[in-house]
């Protein structure tokens, strides 16, 4: 693996792809995840001796050029601070500008480029584009797993332009080594617990894992769709109707691959999506209509806990009820700290997709998870055994 682990970088200019693309809320960072798991990688180019230019985007700009509502000014204020030392920077999408600023770089001085989406061949992989980017540095250094599964000019285009100089950053090191652990060499029993509204976003992901799982814990709003499948009434709970035969099939697969699947067995409703809503306990998951499934009941609760606390390796993607309302959140706090539980007795967890890491953030078992991944998106293709770009553009 090219990775920085064992390169001097003393003298160079690294340009390093980090993913930054953090939650704000008025202006406050609310989540610095992302931000946390790159210090590692620019501590380290900074202790040998180099100077860092850090790309990112944040959002998904619309009109082409400057947005001031998504400029990165707020992640670079508050890096400087995490850092304790200036982030140079400039809102110019000026090449001459950032060029200018990059050259007045000095060895252990850290500089970031204005959101990188503001540039319109970004996210068409444009060449021109990424050449003008890697007449920055002397190397590059690709850290954002959370973009390794687009192909855009600073993700793996800009890759063509160091073909012995680029590497993965300690942060994509640590995602690829810990999620090949989970699809290779799995210690068994595996657990994988998928959550989440749809089964349509999910149904990849589910394919790829039943040869290698002996447990699969299906919770949250695709539930519902298993459930109406199987004749149960879901009141106004989400449903993919057209995708109901879709989670008939995939349990016949589970049962054919040997695989035990475990759907909620009770629910807890209510009659609006409020966390002030009335609520209604549901058991053999029968929901009236005018009420909606919005969290696991207790048995299930229990009956998930069980088969955690007997798994020796653990994945998590996607929270199993409506865990943003307190009162929703009894079901998705009980699989955090079951997980807590088991990893702490010897088992490998693995945490990721935005949700699930709000809800092991929020629950406050975080520090006692094995691995939580900083990737939404590129964590779910990943699983689903696809080649992500990122990573293949530094590995050819």
């Amino acid at each position: 693996m090219k990775s920085i682990k064992n390169v001097n970088f003393a003298g160079k200019k690294a340009l390093v792809r980090v993913d930054f693309n953090v939650p704000i809320d008025k202006g406050q960072i609310t989540d610095d995840t992302r931000i946390r798991e790159a210090l590692p990688t620019i501590e380290k180019l900074l202790s040998d001796g180099a100077s860092v230019i850090l790309m990112a985007h944040f959002g998904r700009p619309k009109k082409g050029g400057f947005e001031p509502e998504l400029s990165l000014k707020p992640v670079v204020d508050y890096l400087s601070k995490m850092i304790n030392k200036p982030v140079a920077f400039t809102q110019s999408l000026d090449f001459k500008d950032i060029k200018a600023l990059a050259d007045e770089l000095k060895s252990g001085d850290v500089m970031m480029i204005e959101n990188i989406r503001f540039y319109q061949g970004e996210t068409k992989g444009d060449e021109q584009l990424a050449k003008k980017l890697s007449e920055l540095g002397d190397c590059y250094v690709n850290d954002a797993f959370g973009a390794a599964h687009r192909e855009h000019s600073s993700t793996a285009t800009i890759a063509r332009f160091f073909p012995n100089d680029k590497y993965f950053g300690l942060l994509m090191e640590n995602e690829i080594v810990n999620l090949n652990r989970l699809m290779s060499s799995p210690n068994k029993p595996f657990t994988a617990i998928i959550g989440g509204s749809k089964i349509s976003s999910k149904i990849d992901v589910i394919h790829n894992l039943l040869p290698l799982v002996d447990n699969l814990i299906i919770g949250g709003g695709m539930s519902y769709t298993f459930a109406k499948s199987r004749g149960n009434r879901i009141g106004n709970s989400i449903c993919e109707d057209d995708k109901m035969q879709v989670a008939l099939d995939l349990i016949e697969e589970a049962k054919n691959k040997g695989v035990n699947l475990y759907l909620p067995i009770d629910i807890m409703a209510g009659d609006a999506f409020s966390n002030d809503c009335n609520v209604k306990y549901c058991p053999e998951v029968d929901i009236p209509d005018g009420w909606e499934g919005m969290d696991a009941g207790e048995k299930t609760r229990e009956l998930f806990r069980e088969v955690i606390l007997k798994s020796q390796t653990i994945l998590w993607n996607g929270p199993v009820g409506v865990f943003e309302f307190e009162t929703f959140a009894k079901g998705t706090d009980a699989i955090a700290k079951a997980v807590a539980e088991a990893t702490d007795k010897g088992a490998f967890s693995a945490v990721g997709g935005g949700d699930s890491v709000s809800a092991i953030n929020k629950s406050g078992f975080a520090d006692k998870i094995s691995y939580i991944s900083t990737g939404g998106g590129a964590m779910l293709e990943f699983l689903e055994g696809k080649t992500l770009p990122g990573i293949k553009a530094i590995m050819d």
